[in-house]
């Protein structure tokens, strides 16, 4: 059910005393974790706060890339997959595009391209790491381009280190396919 669908469900609510408003609204917001954590990005935290948990999303990127570097493609993958979803847990949270566009392409950078393929069973976890890369390079990208161009400026450079060392690499028939750009200019 939806509030839009009833607008006299929405008048009801806006007439209720406020204080049966606030416990109403608290008893919402203890069930939804990423909202109790958005509101208290958004009521209680600063700018230092942002970029306090931009560092830490980085340092966590950073610990980890020596043990990336010894895994086969399946385990790199889930590692990798819970890097990226720690920087949209970022962005549901602060709804901050720059710093989500800006945490994916420095992981992207870091995080190493190429891994063993594991001997043992029937799935190609190389196939569906570049898979999943590519497709995650290309949804950065297009939130990239809908950044202000001064914003894009100041990331391009990044970006394009990115997109060359993807296309330098094992992963640039795949990027070919997905009409991955060269460059960004």
């Amino acid at each position: 059910m939806k509030l839009a669908e009833h607008k006299d469900l929405k008048v009801a609510i806006t007439d209720l005393p406020v204080k049966e408003k606030d416990k109403l609204l608290l008893r919402l917001i203890a069930k939804d974790k990423v909202l109790t954590e958005h509101l208290h990005y958004k009521l209680l935290e600063s700018e230092i706060d942002l970029e306090d948990r931009k560092e830490k999303i980085k340092s966590e990127a950073e610990a980890q890339i020596a043990a990336l570097k010894k895994l086969n493609a399946k385990e790199a993958l889930v590692k990798v997959r819970k890097m990226i979803t720690s920087v949209n847990h970022f962005y549901k949270v602060t709804k901050d595009v720059l710093g989500e566009v800006e945490l994916k392409i420095y992981i992207l950078n870091i995080i190493p391209i190429e891994y063993k393929r594991s001997v043992f069973g029937y799935r190609d976890f190389s196939f569906l790491f570049a898979t999943y890369y590519i497709k995650t390079v290309s949804v950065t990208i297009n939130k990239f381009k809908k950044l202000h161009e001064d914003l894009q400026f100041d990331l391009s450079e990044n970006l394009n280190h990115l997109l060359e060392r993807i296309y330098s690499s094992k992963l640039a028939h795949e990027a070919e396919a997905s009409n991955l750009p060269k460059e960004i200019s």
